[in-house]
């Protein structure tokens, strides 16, 4: 699914419309979120959250690493891997304490096998003054919700 968005608003649109489609219970999901410095991954982040219903701030996880946030579908743990070097330093950051909940992860190619588990990427490339946006199933769960996306009007 590909769409044109052509400011932060419509962002934060299609990250409301993909929160509303995903299952009530979040647990074991994994999103990627890939783009370029600016692109709008943390745009996107913040609104998910928000649309799951955190209220209060969501800081970049860029120095934390990972920020882990409780709301009612289950917990979310945000992560950012740029800075990560080797799937090891996963471990040390207990990486498998977030199975139970949901992962969105930025920069998730910054750490060979992330990608292997995971059900949806979110890729969001500059396009003009906007940004162009493309989802792509990575699982058979996710291929319906893609799918969903594509055919829901936008509001």
């Amino acid at each position: 699914m590909s769409t044109y968005l052509a400011n932060e608003a419509a962002t934060i649109e299609l990250a409301e419309r993909f929160a509303d489609a995903l299952p009530l219970n979040i647990a074991g999901w994994t999103v990627l979120l890939d783009g370029e410095l600016g692109a709008g991954k943390s745009t996107f982040a913040r609104a998910f959250l928000r649309a799951l219903g955190h209220e209060g701030s969501v800081p970049s996880p860029t120095y934390t690493l990972v920020e882990p946030y409780r709301v009612p579908r289950g917990d979310v743990f945000h992560a950012d891997l740029y800075r990560i070097a080797s799937p090891e330093e996963l471990y040390y950051l207990g990486w498998s304490d977030t199975d139970s909940g949901c992962r969105l992860i930025e920069w998730p190619d910054r750490v060979p096998g992330v990608a292997d588990s995971a059900d949806v990427r979110l890729q969001l490339r500059y396009d003009g003054e906007g940004r162009s946006a493309q989802f792509t199933a990575l699982s058979d769960r996710a291929a319906d919700i893609v799918a969903g996306l594509e055919a829901s009007p936008k509001t």
